[in-house]
C-alpha cells in the first residue's frame, strides 16, 4: 500500500459529496479542525464560495471518470457523503450507481493511493437482505466497503437527515416532522451531528469497523463537541 500523502503539519481529507446536506457539514468541519492542513473536495460542479477557502482544493471530475485524476485521490482520511433519492435519480439503476458503484469505486482508488481512513454515510436499516431496495444497496455497498479490509472503516446510519437543503424534498421533510416524537432508533438526525460525529470519528481513526446507528450519532457528536470546548 502506498503511503498517504500528508499536508506539512496535518492530515490531508477528501470530501465527496461536499454540495449536500452531510458533505456541506463535514467540509465545514474540516476547514476548521486544527488536525486537517488540506481538504481536497471532489465535485461533479465548481462549488464556488464554499470551496473558495486556504487549504480546499477542488477537483472537478464526474464519479464515473476519477480513473481521471487518480493522482488527486492521495488524502489520510475520506468522506464519503453521495447520495441521492430514486425520484431524482429516475431510475434503481441510476440510483444503485450514485448510492452504490461511486462510494465503492472512490473507496477502492483511495485505499489504493494510501488512505488509512473511510467514512460514509449509509442508512438506517441498511441490509443486503433487505426486502426494501434502497435499504438493500445500502447494505451492499457496506458490504462491499468492508470487504476491501479498510485499516478505519466507519459506517453511519442516519435516520431521517434533518437541515436545511438547496433542493425541495417533500417526502423527506414530511418524515421528518412525523417522527420526531419516535422513539430514539427513528427520530431524525441532524446533518450538523452526522458531520460531528463523522470527523471526530476520522480523527480517532479507531481500527478496523465502526459502525454508528442513527441513535448513537447525536450522542457522538456532543462528546466531540465537549471535548472541542475542553480544549480550547
Amino acid at each position: 500500500m502506498k503511503p498517504a500523502r500528508r499536508g506539512k503539519e496535518g492530515l490531508t481529507a477528501l470530501v465527496a459529496g461536499a454540495s449536500g446536506l452531510v458533505g456541506g457539514e463535514v467540509l465545514a468541519r474540516l476547514v476548521r479542525s486544527d488536525a486537517y492542513t488540506r481538504v481536497i473536495v471532489l465535485t461533479r460542479r465548481d462549488l464556488g464560495a464554499l470551496a473558495e477557502q486556504p487549504r480546499v482544493r477542488q477537483v472537478i471530475t464526474g464519479f464515473d471518470r476519477l480513473d481521471t485524476v487518480l493522482d488527486q485521490l492521495g488524502a489520510d482520511h475520506v468522506f464519503c457523503a453521495l447520495g441521492t433519492t430514486i425520484r431524482k435519480a429516475g431510475s434503481q439503476a441510476r440510483f444503485r450507481e450514485v448510492d452504490h458503484d461511486y462510494p465503492v469505486r472512490l473507496a477502492t482508488l483511495a485505499l489504493a493511493q494510501g488512505a488509512r481512513h473511510f467514512s460514509v454515510v449509509s442508512a438506517l436499516g441498511a441490509s443486503r437482505r433487505s426486502t426494501f431496495f434502497y435499504s438493500r444497496v445500502k447494505g451492499e455497498m457496506e458490504e462491499a466497503l468492508r470487504g476491501m479490509k479498510w485499516p478505519s472503516l466507519a459506517i453511519f446510519r442516519p435516520s431521517v437527515i434533518a437541515g436545511e437543503r438547496a433542493e425541495s424534498r417533500p417526502l423527506e421533510r414530511l418524515g421528518e416532522h412525523l417522527l420526531r416524537l419516535a422513539p430514539a432508533t427513528w427520530r431524525p438526525v441532524a446533518a450538523s451531528d452526522i458531520a460531528t460525529a463523522m470527523v471526530a470519528v476520522a480523527i480517532e481513526a479507531p481500527p478496523g469497523l465502526t459502525v454508528v446507528e442513527s441513535s448513537q450519532i447525536p450522542a457522538r457528536a456532543r462528546a466531540a463537541a465537549a471535548t472541542s470546548t475542553a480544549s480550547r
